[in-house]
């Protein structure tokens, strides 16, 4: 019983398997332009000027840099500049806290990516097994010495490894856009960091010279 309900599964063919990876290509594309979007309108422009100013210690001009912007740069800018006043220590607690939070929104999605990316090849593999499957059936079926069988069975055999065809298809864009956005959230985590310790560096050289002098007097 189990046998034939499996058998009358895989007569069911690839096409089937075929409409979710174009599916899924689909999403795959919405998911990785709406990323596209999101890390452009969360970018924070002139960082290396900004950085330099926090390292001098020039507050107003940062609160002004990240006035009104968005994205993990600035708000590790802002909540650094807001957490000033209770020593470097504070600050860099405030930065690491800050980075793990901003993270989460950019990571958002970007796990649908790295699975379909690892998936989508096995999907596709399997339309393959079933299309081959249906025409092996085909041709057990086919009448002895039927004209064109063979042919069939060989044109449904050709048709089923497009299922495989199209899951690398849809896998390796996925793969390369899931990198990309990686490697961009990598480099804006580093560029938060270092804003954020350009910051700190200003506080703990400003914070030296009042201990020195507390304990000569």
């Amino acid at each position: 019983m189990l046998l034939q309900l499996l058998q009358g599964f895989t007569l069911l063919g690839e096409e089937w398997v075929l409409w979710i990876l174009i599916a899924l290509s689909v999403a795959s594309l919405a998911v990785a332009f709406e990323r596209l979007v999101f890390f452009l309108t969360n970018r924070l422009r002139g960082v290396d000027e900004l950085e330099k100013r926090l390292s001098q210690g020039d507050e107003a001009y940062a609160r002004q840099a990240v006035e009104g912007r968005r994205g993990i740069e600035a708000a590790v800018v802002r909540e650094a500049l807001n957490a000033g006043a209770r020593g470097p220590e504070a600050v860099q607690e405030i930065i690491d806290g800050t980075i793990a939070r901003e993270r989460l929104r950019y990571d958002a999605w970007l796990s649908f990516l790295g699975t379909l990316g690892n998936n989508a090849p096995f999907i596709g593999l399997f339309g393959t097994v079933l299309g081959i499957s249906r025409a092996f059936h085909d041709l057990a079926n086919a009448p002895a010495g039927a004209q064109g069988s063979a042919s069939v069975v060989m044109s449904g055999i050709s048709g089923a490894l497009v299922a495989t065809a199209v899951g690398l298809a849809v896998a390796i864009p996925a793969v390369v856009a899931f990198n990309f956005f990686q490697r961009w959230l990598k480099r804006l985590t580093t560029s938060a960091t270092a804003l954020g310790h350009a910051f700190q560096g200003h506080l703990k050289s400003t914070a030296t010279p009042r201990a020195d002098s507390q304990k000569s007097a």
